[in-house]
């Protein structure tokens, strides 16, 4: 006789669950439909397991195909639940063997082998031919000769799942994920064995209803991939719809952003910002029922929508609303939000280069000022794309010492005389031709790589000082630029300094390059040049005029170089005016030297040094050169 009475609490267990799962909104990916399939499957199989049980027990009080049927449907969800199992795994895993067709097939073998024997057993099944599963004659319930196969089918799925937590565990970014996996596994593992070795206690489906238990709480929950109370799908969940979904993507991206989010959200209190974020969430999920709403944070919303709506004029409807202020019995904001449209989507992108299209996108069109929503074609797709390879360069470049210095001279506009140089960095594509410095230093900036770069192009121009002694060339410095992110670690002059120790020149003979974007922060930067003032450094402004710098800050750093950017000075040599002249004039009274960038021809040249600059760079006098080169012309 079977003991049956631990079924009764797991079958509760699985319904509260699943109610509870049924009660929140649920992201429409492959595995949250397995998660459903999985404790659907677990239910069945113990209302299943329970009926034939009682009617195994009691052959006498039952018609022998009604037995016969039970116990057919029992086993048929036994293997159906063994493959489920193992595919759960599998997707979570996103193990790219499951994508082959032909492997496809081979792995359900088993289970279609299961669930073809399980029926047949009610036909052929009997003493004289127990060769099925199972076999049902007037004495009762008796297993077959192929019984076994129910732990066959069993251990083969859960040895692959096993394997495939080996190969791709480490795909898994959390280590709640990781481990979950993993024990959910070791779970149906033990249930299997405690099922071979007990067959009489049906306590097999308790330990599954653990590892149940444990996807949902590692996997399943979908709190996990919800924001905004509920209310918007959150970013994570973006990516993992948009992973499932690549190269066969059927809805079409549409984007929302709220303008200067951050000084928004300075302004209000958070708990009115979130309230704020809430109310726009219901109502970008009612202009669009049919959609599935994500919040990116940072006041970003994308809204996965049918193709063929016109997202132009729900862009206009949508500026329209933020017009009025969004109200209710505690909040009352006033935001304005700028919108993205997409163009279809036809390409192979994967996800990260969809996503981070997606959100490129919004911040552009967050800081512009037009009300116009912004269109993202493919070619944006494309060019995220290459950004992508671009990083994938400057990572082979660092890690395989693929970097190269370049120098530009600076020349004297007295003299004509080469004086100086600025490093620059290149770095080449997997064809070997050079990226546009443009392209891989924005890259290399959000990527967290430019420091590293920064630090390299620092280096290799103190090699080149020590081994092309410069003195003897007539060049008296050489310029190597700070990225603002670089020109915020704090131990920077210590890091420096070692390399100049190392190399054993004067800090005297690197000037240090800054834009006018380090200049946010007028005591940190005050700070940090005094720091590294102290090291012997000397400092030169980059790219004056593009930034947030004026006469009062700069009179309060040690400059002693400021480089017009090429904009101002192509600006001058079109229309001359007095507010350059007098600027330079007042750089000098200052004690700056003044250097013109981007200097083409002789007549910005002239112009130029009838107007007080000092030093000359540009294409006229020589491109970027490699270091190699450099001595060669001066």
């Amino acid at each position: 006789m079977w003991n049956y009475s631990f079924e009764f609490p797991t079958l509760s267990i699985l319904a509260i669950i699943l109610v509870f799962y049924f009660s929140r909104p649920r992201l429409p990916v492959r595995r949250s439909i397995v998660f459903i399939h999985m404790i659907v499957i677990e239910a069945l199989i113990i209302i299943l397991d329970i009926l034939a049980t009682m009617v195994d027990n009691d052959c006498a009080a039952y018609s022998i195909i009604y037995i016969k049927v039970l116990n057919m449907l029992y086993f048929v969800a036994f293997f159906d639940r063994a493959y489920i199992m193992y595919l759960f795994s599998i997707i979570v895993l996103r193990d790219s063997l499951q994508e082959g067709k032909l492997f496809k097939k081979l792995i359900r073998l088993p289970l279609f082998a299961g669930v073809f024997i399980s029926v047949i057993s009610i036909f052929i099944g009997s003493a004289d031919f127990p060769y099925v599963i199972f076999y049902i004659n007037e004495t009762g319930y008796h297993s077959g000769n192929l019984y076994n196969f129910l732990y066959v089918c069993g251990f083969f799925y859960v040895l692959l799942a096993f394997i495939a937590v080996v190969m791709y565990g480490r795909t898994l970014g959390r280590r709640r994920e990781r481990y979950g996996i993993l024990i959910y596994n070791l779970l149906i593992f033990a249930a299997l064995i405690i099922r071979l070795t007990l067959p009489k206690y049906l306590i097999m489906d308790t330990l599954i209803l653990i590892a149940i238990l444990i996807v949902f709480l590692a996997f399943g929950n979908p709190d996990f991939h919800l924001d905004l109370r509920g209310t918007a799908f959150n970013r994570p969940a973006l990516s993992k719809y948009l992973e499932e979904n690549t190269g066969r993507l059927k809805l079409t991206p549409f984007g929302v952003v709220i303008r200067n989010y951050h000084e928004m959200r300075d302004l209000y209190e958070s708990s009115q910002m979130e309230e704020g974020l809430v109310m726009i969430a219901k109502y970008l999920k009612r202009i669009s029922p049919k959609g599935i709403l994500f919040y990116c944070r940072k006041g970003r919303f994308i809204v996965l929508d049918q193709p063929g709506r016109d997202f132009r004029e729900e862009a206009k409807t949508i500026t329209e609303r933020f017009d009025h202020p969004w109200k209710s019995h505690s909040t009352e904001l006033y935001l304005s939000a700028g919108c993205a449209t997409f163009d279809n989507i036809t390409g192979n992108y994967s996800s990260e280069i969809l996503l981070s299209t997606m959100l490129k996108a919004l911040e552009s069109i967050g800081r512009a000022e037009t009300e116009e929503p912004l269109t993202v074609t493919e070619e944006d797709i494309k060019r995220t794309e290459t950004e992508r390879g671009v990083r994938q360069c400057i990572e082979n470049a660092l890690g395989n010492d693929g970097f190269e210095l370049y120098l530009q001279p600076i020349v004297d506009a007295k003299t004509g005389r080469i004086i100086g140089a600025e490093a620059l960095s290149r770095i080449r594509d997997t064809e070997g031709n050079i990226i546009p410095p443009g392209l891989f230093i924005p890259v290399a900036e959000n990527s967290g790589r430019i420091n590293r770069l920064g630090e390299l192009v620092f280096d290799r121009t103190c090699k080149f000082i020590k081994e092309n002694p410069i003195e003897k060339m007539g060049i008296e410095w050489i310029n190597v630029n700070l990225s603002p992110l670089q020109f915020l670690c704090t131990d920077l002059d210590e890091r420096f300094l070692s390399i100049i120790n190392k190399y054993g020149i004067d800090p005297n003979s690197v000037h240090l390059e800054i834009t006018e974007e380090s200049m946010i922060d007028d005591r940190f930067l005050q700070k940090q040049i005094k720091a590294m003032g102290e090291k012997g450094f000397l400092f030169v402004l980059d790219d004056y005029g593009t930034g947030y710098s004026n006469l009062s800050r700069l009179k309060k750093c040690p400059f002693i170089n400021v480089k017009l950017d090429m904009s101002i000075v192509w600006d001058y040599c079109r229309e001359p005016d007095d507010i350059l002249p007098n600027m330079i004039l007042a750089f000098k009274n200052m004690g700056f030297s003044i250097t013109a960038e981007g200097i083409e021809d002789e007549n910005m040249i002239n112009t130029m040094k009838s107007i007080g600059c000092d030093l000359l760079q540009g294409y006229y006098y020589s491109k970027p050169v490699p270091a190699s080169v450099f001595p060669k012309i001066i």
